[in-house]
């Protein structure tokens, strides 16, 4: 698919990888809708790169299919889905005081990781199936977020890498799905990137960090993220699969 002229929603737009995409997406000629829960982030990506901004939890239905029919009216029927919005968690089973970690925490990971991609890519589907078929007969592009720890995941990771397994464990299953309405579905398991909360941690943990990753020895810029979920859309093959885009980085234990 060719990205110019073609309307994008980009979760969790308003900041870090989001707002990476957000700001490529707009680069190469789309019509960018930036949806975060963070209105005022949204905001200021937005008015940057000449979109729209709108308040949205991807947890909630009435808040995503809103968000979903607020771009539409805007922009027109969105056929390019960067589904980005996350949060992290780490937190031991049995913490340091013996007792064991609250449920509530493993849930909340998964409701926003796992059932809010999954609710963004129904809403987002449902609409782009009613769409006009374009060349290949294709209607539109999913791109999901999961993460080196889906594979990986390292002490007190448990919520965040369950929720990332679920969504490449998504991927394949979503795409054979909606295959018979031309939508493609990938997803980008990032590894260690340079985005504003990992810059919360000190230099030398930063520092550290960066220093185990084979080639290259540093952290990940959200621009060479935004790239390969760009070339994802422009790539008509790439379709079902989940990639890697850590610099070899296999995770150690802690």
């Amino acid at each position: 698919m060719n990205i110019q002229g073609h309307a994008a929603l980009v979760t969790g737009g308003g900041s870090g990888l989001g707002e990476a995409t957000a700001r490529e997406l707009a680069r190469l000629g789309a019509k960018v809708a930036v949806l975060d829960v963070n209105l005022e982030n949204a905001q200021r990506v937005a008015q940057d790169i000449g979109g729209m901004a709108i308040q949205c939890d991807v947890t909630s239905a009435q808040s995503m299919e809103a968000a979903v029919a607020q771009a539409a009216q805007a922009h027109g029927g969105a056929r390019i889905l960067m589904q980005i919005a996350g949060i992290g968690s780490a937190k031991r089973v049995v913490g340091k005081d013996g007792n064991a970690a609250p449920l509530e925490d493993f849930v909340k990971v998964i409701n926003v990781n796992l059932i809010g991609t999954y609710n963004a890519a129904r809403v987002f589907a449902a609409a782009c199936a009613k769409l006009d078929p374009m060349q290949d007969g294709e209607r539109g592009v999913m791109v999901f977020t999961a993460s080196v720890a889906a594979f990986d995941g390292q002490v007190g990771q448990q919520a965040y890498s369950a929720s990332k397994a679920g969504v490449a464990g998504m991927t394949l299953p979503m795409a054979r799905d909606l295959a018979q309405h031309g939508i493609r579905v990938c997803t980008i398991a990032p590894g260690l990137f340079a985005t504003p909360l990992l810059r919360t941690l000190p230099e030398p943990v930063q520092a550290s960090l960066a220093a185990s990753i084979p080639f290259p020895a540093r952290l990940g810029k959200p621009e060479e993220f935004a790239e390969l979920a760009a070339h994802i859309v422009s790539n008509g093959h790439l379709n079902g699969e989940v990639i890697r885009l850590d610099g070899a980085l296999r995770m150690a234990p802690r």
